[in-house]
């Protein structure tokens, strides 16, 4: 009978798209087949099973899939045994019409449903194709293994919250994810202290609206704002962040946190897509502009020097150049050390498919000039850091010899070139120049 060691092993190689939440599902989807006999691989060519984690979000997402698809297969012919999956939104949007477009894929797995995939899988190894994109009943958290204890980077993301209930007029996420849906309190903590044994100090906190977080706490429900707080007692965990947030869930004991808070760090992606009220309504966002200028100077009354992140849609169906131009301006008033800017394109299903679009080649401008103002603003508060004194978790080694790269309080990549920086350590570093993106720095004496 063979052991389990390495050599007993089949390989699973998983391929992630989009967000932070794809990459914890991913780690989670690995540690499920883990208990099933496989090991990660970083390339699909020796692999016994091919996993897609894919995403709804991008502009023609599933026929990129269909395209990736194609290129495995060669591999499948020359390894008629190797399994392939489709996890993620595209699975659960498409379900069994990846089955019917690509038939070499042997298993349909929605991202409610990523637990079973043991039990799936098995099927496939008995000539049985698996599909399934339900939202099961049970906590899918709950019924994978715990994670295993191998060391850990310094950085790690934790998922609290999946689904939306917003039903923005552009976006999939409640049709793929499913209606907001929060963790449990003590099972976060749980996953968090399991992650600072294993040498985490910075956890992420996820969310399609992760500050709409309401975990059963004690009889009741906890806030995102009070999920820190417990967060805050963990020792050796030294700093939390959260994504992404929705200004209508931004409540006034999350606000009051990133003022009090030492473990919270000061930056915060808050998305507003458009700085039009038409635009916005027409999104069915449910805030205006002016709602949501009074809200970033509640959070700069709070933690004065904050480092703001948002999203932007350019070319939203009915966005007139005036419309662009509200957005332009509230840029310009808001001042983002980040963001993350996107040209419309439809989502088949969502009510904002069926409404005339903007013109290619002016939405493709308009993105150009607001990419232009967010470069210029991000390196204006790049700069602003040179002279100033940051904590830096670091993470990796640099490119260059001798060099080591981390991230500051306010999440810019900083690099130095210094024997005494090790993965894992937070230092204090003067920052001495910015380049385009990133800073570079040397170690403060104590």
């Amino acid at each position: 009978m063979a052991d389990n060691t390495t050599a007993d092993k089949k390989k699973l190689f998983i391929k992630t798209y989009g967000c932070q939440m794809n990459v914890y599902d991913s780690e989670r989807m690995a540690e499920a087949m883990g208990g099933a006999g496989y090991e990660t691989t970083d390339t699909p060519d020796d692999a016994d099973m091919i996993l897609l984690n894919t995403c709804h979000i991008r502009e023609k997402a599933a026929e990129k899939v269909y395209s990736e698809l194609g290129r495995f297969k060669g591999l499948k012919a020359d390894n008629p045994d190797l399994k392939i999956g489709v996890a993620g939104c595209v699975a659960q949007a498409e379900g069994k019409e990846i089955m019917r477009r690509q038939p070499l894929v042997d298993l349909v797995v929605g991202p409610q449903a990523y637990h079973r995939l043991p039990e799936m899988e098995a099927k496939t190894q008995q000539g049985v194709k698996a599909l399934d994109t339900d939202f099961p009943e049970e906590d899918k958290f709950e019924k994978l293994k715990g994670r295993s204890k191998a060391k850990r980077a310094p950085t790690a993301f934790l998922t609290v919250q999946e689904g939306c209930d917003k039903f923005c007029a552009f976006c999939v996420v409640p049709y793929t994810r499913g209606a907001e849906v929060s963790r449990p309190v003590d099972r976060v903590l749980t996953e968090a202290r399991d992650l600072v044994e294993r040498g985490v100090r910075e956890i992420t906190l996820l969310g399609q609206n992760v500050n709409a977080y309401h975990g059963a706490h004690n009889g009741g429900d906890m806030t995102l704002a009070g999920l820190i707080w417990e967060l805050n007692k963990v020792d050796g965990l030294e700093r939390i962040r959260f994504t992404t947030s929705h200004p209508n869930d931004m409540m006034d004991d999350l606000i009051e946190a990133h003022g009090s808070c030492d473990k919270l760090m000061p930056y915060l992606h808050l998305p507003v897509q458009s700085g039009s009220n038409k635009i916005l309504k027409r999104m069915n966002r449910n805030h205006d502009r002016e709602s949501y200028i009074k809200l970033i100077e509640r959070i700069r009354a709070a933690r004065p020097d904050i480092l703001l992140s948002g999203d932007f849609i350019v070319g939203f169906p009915e966005e007139t150049e005036q419309d662009f131009q509200d957005t332009m301006d509230l840029i310009e008033e808001v001042k983002y050390g980040q963001a993350f800017s996107f040209k419309y394109s439809t989502r088949p299903g969502t009510p904002a498919a069926e409404r005339p679009l903007v013109y290619d080649a002016e939405a493709s401008e308009r993105l150009y000039r607001l990419q232009a103002l967010i470069a210029q603003q991000q390196r204006a508060i790049q700069d602003s850091m040179v002279g100033r004194n940051v904590n830096v978790l670091f993470e990796k080694p640099g490119r260059l010899e001798g060099q080591m790269v981390g991230k500051s309080e306010y999440l810019h990549a900083v690099h130095v070139a210094d024997a005494n920086a090790k993965i894992g350590e937070i230092k204090r570093v003067r920052i001495v120049e910015s380049e385009r993106n990133s800073l570079g720095g040397v170690l403060v004496s104590d």
